[in-house]
């Protein structure tokens, strides 16, 4: 077994004894020796095969109440740190060339490209026509509060600086002193948010990934793919060149969210504009300070006329109408009135000037001085833009139906709900030929109509720049696109902006090439997307909905489908992946998962989520999000001129065959048997996910209903809190049994070999497999749930385990993660520390279960247990 790097383990040991000192300081020795016997009872249990949990489990027993906080917190806070040491190792070890994270070089991958017959025109032509694109959402999976964040940050930073061999002993000491601080300091911070973050606190935390992160990497990033174009084609990247994009759902997704509201989006907007002023105008401060050159070309000179320092001049100038944007976007957001003159609102306005100065530099012989900070702050304002990210809006079908069926209807033309398709399509075609307005001057909507065209007209108002997609959660039909082109217009929209469908069940997902084709048939639409179309595959819900198995499965034909379709209809098509950070929500690594989708649908562009807790551990530091920049950024080049094999005829039947077995056997457990709802309620800590104060969003759709009502997030966060990891096994378990009884092992082993989305699959699978656990799982049922409940538990744990057995044959692997020891030697070394949160969560849901019933809830034991999730989550690295 693959132990911890050397250097990992001694940071981990570090960070260890230093919050063991906080905690010495406080609670005091007492807590801390009993901290340290639950611990070693936790390792001592993990050795012994049988009656696993036992001896921890005594000990936890004998916890006084005013042990729990400390306790839980105690477990927590390792973990968090365990989780710091191990993002900051994987940035360290890649810059000694040697990374765990396993992402490899642009030249590398340019070096295999050409050893597999690719041209360099080729090469640079995709590089330079390269649009991949990072929506940043708030789904509620980001358990660690902001103010933690920081301090983990800066304990990321100690780590780098204690990275040196020349370091004084006295030296050694000041950043070990330092990094006591900020342990004592997050030791005594309540790591629990108590109230729930509002939409527009969501879209500040996606800003501060900006400013904190994003501004550094993203220059740097496009340095190194400059200069590994440069030697791989002789061409490097043009100064206009944006291949990365941020875009973000935050303030903009108010798809059954009440909370986001038109004042929402348009405040976003604007703080948006006042975060990217403030950007700009610190490095123009600097870039001031650098460019005191008094060299020009004709066209600097006739620019700012005869100036000894010319290139501060033109910043000088720039510099003021910031400070004039800023101040106008901080009294808009004040709600105050503002003067709009001379602020920079379309983005010529920013690069103008910037382009003017670089020119001059290069046109004088001072490109050194040219391809310095200024190219990175060129650079950052054709990515970022005035904006600083670009805006998604989504909204449900319905709402926009209703929407045009109000103003049909007010104006005496028919009941639009209830026509044809075709009479849709021909009425809202015909309105957006026309030139009248649609909308009468003094009509008054309902109220849920008047939050539709609002949010329209916020929309309106924006540059082209500001904005994303406008996606359509429950599309099916052509006439669900035009509403929102027809609302849009209406509202003052002037430019095309980009409406996307949204296919997320099983039955979108199947229907989605039909729908599409549909729309590609409606002229007067071609000419407005210019030919150019983005569909949204949505992973969360299909998961929920047809089980993990059948959903990879239609969202790989779904693709495979559209693809066609476009191609057929002269279409250029993006695919944008709805994925999660879980397994159970299309989660997983990111150039596995891109080089595993089908041929032909990747193309160049690329269009992706990021979420939660996943934004942090991908983009939380510069030199992270340089390495996951690099990650994705090779994966699509390569999907795109080197694509993985389809599958062959026999592997489809296959997939087919597996996928009917893994649908029925699903839908038997979660729609059909009527002690699951109750099972899953009682098994896991489903109820109590509402007090961690997680999100903007509600959890639930509706405030009544089963699984289907309940998001996708909170339905997987659930079964990992448990160890279950439900959602991502259940259905493939019976599927591969069968298969296997069948005689159908070779023709998956063959798949395995030759196939690499059913090889990611199987990875996938055995690596939330490789999460579960079935004794801590039996201990929640033995705890928590009724007993005339327990069998379908029971019957659900021997199903696990025979899916561990599976996959170990199918791989030929005598333990699983058995290629992945580093992975699952991390897994092992967070035992000791998750396996007390998981045992006293167990507890703490039942004496809080108690408490609700008697209506005495113990406030300790309620803080205690959302300790226990944050724990967890940070434990397993993902929530939903």
């Amino acid at each position: 077994m693959t132990e911890l790097h050397p250097d990992l383990r001694e940071n981990v040991r570090l960070l260890g004894e230093l919050l063991g000192q906080s905690i010495q300081g406080y609670p005091g020795e007492e807590c801390f020796d009993l901290i340290e016997q639950i611990r070693q009872a936790a390792k001592a249990d993990r050795h012994q095969e049988s009656g696993s949990g036992q001896r921890l489990v005594q000990l936890l027993t004998q916890i006084s109440d005013d042990q729990l906080l400390p306790v839980t917190r105690a477990f927590n806070q390792f973990l968090n740190l365990a989780n710091l040491a191990e993002q900051y190792h994987g940035v360290r070890r890649n810059r000694g060339g040697q990374s765990d994270l396993m992402v490899e070089s642009l030249s590398d991958v340019f070096e295999r490209l050409d050893a597999q017959g690719v041209s360099a025109e080729a090469l640079y032509q995709r590089v330079r026509d390269l649009r991949i694109e990072f929506v940043l959402t708030a789904h509620p999976t980001e358990v660690a509060r902001r103010t933690l964040i920081m301090k983990y940050d800066e304990m990321s930073d100690c780590l780098a600086r204690l990275d040196h061999d020349d370091l004084l002993v006295a030296e050694r000491e000041d950043i070990i002193q330092r990094l006591r601080q900020l342990i004592t300091e997050a030791w005594h911070t309540d790591e629990i948010r108590h109230q729930r973050p509002t939409a527009v606190d969501e879209a500040k935390w996606g800003f501060a990934v900006i400013e904190n992160s994003l501004w550094q990497a993203v220059p740097r990033f496009l340095r190194s793919l400059d200069h590994s174009l440069s030697q791989a084609t002789g061409q490097g990247l043009a100064t206009d060149a944006a291949p990365i994009k941020i875009a973000s759902w935050m303030g903009g997704d108010r798809d059954g969210n009440p909370n986001v509201t038109h004042k929402v989006t348009r405040e976003v907007f604007l703080l948006g504009r006042w975060m990217a002023a403030d950007l700009y105008l610190r490095d123009i401060q600097s870039l001031r300070a650098e460019l005191s050159m008094w060299q020009a070309n004709d066209a600097l000179i006739s620019e700012v006329g005869e100036s000894r320092e010319p290139y501060r001049e033109v910043l000088g100038r720039l510099r003021d109408r910031l400070l004039k944007t800023r101040d106008w976007a901080e009294a808009r957001l004040d709600g105050k009135s503002a003067n709009e003159q001379d602020i920079l609102f379309e983005n010529a306005d920013l690069t103008g000037p910037l382009e003017l100065c670089y020119q001059s530099l290069l046109d004088c012989g001072l490109e050194a001085i040219a391809n310095g900070p200024l190219l990175d702050t060129l650079r950052r304002a054709y990515t970022f833009g005035l904006p600083l990210i670009r805006l998604d809006i989504r909204q449900e079908a319905s709402r926009h139906a209703e929407a045009v069926a109000e103003i049909v209807d007010f104006l005496e033309l028919g009941d639009y709900l209830s026509w044809s398709e075709p009479e849709r399509q021909e009425f809202l075609v015909r309105e957006l030929q026309g030139r009248r307005p649609l909308i009468p001057r003094h009509w008054q909507p309902s109220e849920q109509v008047r939050e539709v065209l609002d949010t329209c007209e916020v929309v309106a108002g924006q540059t082209p720049e500001a904005l994303g997609s406008y996606v359509i959660s429950m599309a099916s039909k052509p006439s669900d696109v035009l509403n929102v082109i027809l609302l849009l217009r209406e509202s003052g929209m002037t430019f095309p902006m980009r409406v996307v469908p949204l296919f997320e069940t099983l039955d979108d997902l199947t229907g989605a090439p039909d729908s599409m084709e549909a729309l590609f048939k409606v002229d007067w639409y071609r000419a407005y997307c210019q030919n150019h179309q983005e569909v949204m595959i949505g992973y969360s819900d299909s998961a929920k909905d047809a089980g993990q198995m059948m959903a990879a499965w239609a969202q790989y034909r779904a693709q495979e489908s559209l693809t066609q379709v476009a191609s057929q209809a002269g279409m250029q098509l993006t695919l944008f992946h709805g994925r999660g950070g879980t397994v159970g929500r299309g989660g997983g690594p990111a150039n596995r998962a891109i080089l595993s989708q089908p041929p032909g649908s990747v193309n160049g562009s690329f269009r992706i989520t990021e979420q939660g807790e996943m934004i942090r551990f991908k983009f939380g530091l510069p030199r992270l999000a340089e390495q996951s920049l690099t990650l994705y950024t090779t994966a699509v080049i390569e999907a795109t001129l080197a694509p993985p094999p389809g599958p062959e005829p026999e592997w489809r039947e296959a997939m087919d065959w597996l996928t009917e077995r893994s649908l029925k056997s699903y839908r038997q457990v979660v729609r059909d048997d009527p002690d699951f709802v109750p099972y899953f309620r009682q098994a896991t800590p489903e109820q109590a996910l509402g007090k961690l104060a997680l999100g903007s969003r509600p959890a639930r759709r509706k405030a009544t209903g089963g699984v289907e009502s309940l998001r996708a997030i909170p339905w997987i966060f659930a079964w990992t809190q448990t160890r279950m990891m439900l959602p991502s096994w259940l259905g493939s378990d019976v599927a591969l049994k069968e298969a296997v009884n069948s005689g159908r092992l070779p023709v998956l082993q063959d798949m395995m070999a030759h196939w690499p989305f059913f090889k990611t699959y199987i990875d996938m699978l055995e690596m939330v497999l490789a999460k579960s656990d079935i004794q801590i799982a039996e201990y929640y049922d033995r705890t928590l749930v009724d007993p005339e409940l327990q069998p379908l538990g029971e019957n659900l744990r021997q199903r696990l385990a025979e899916c561990v057995e599976l996959v170990k044959n199918l791989k030929q692997q005598d333990w699983l993660l058995q290629a992945q020891p580093v992975f699952a030697h991390s897994m092992r070394v967070r035992s000791p520390y998750t396996d007390p949160l998981h045992y006293l969560q167990a507890e703490l849901l039942r004496r809080d279960r108690e408490g609700s019933e008697t209506g005495q809830v113990s406030e300790l034991v309620e803080r205690a247990l959302k300790v226990t999730m944050a724990g967890i989550a940070a434990g397993m690295r993902n929530t939903g």
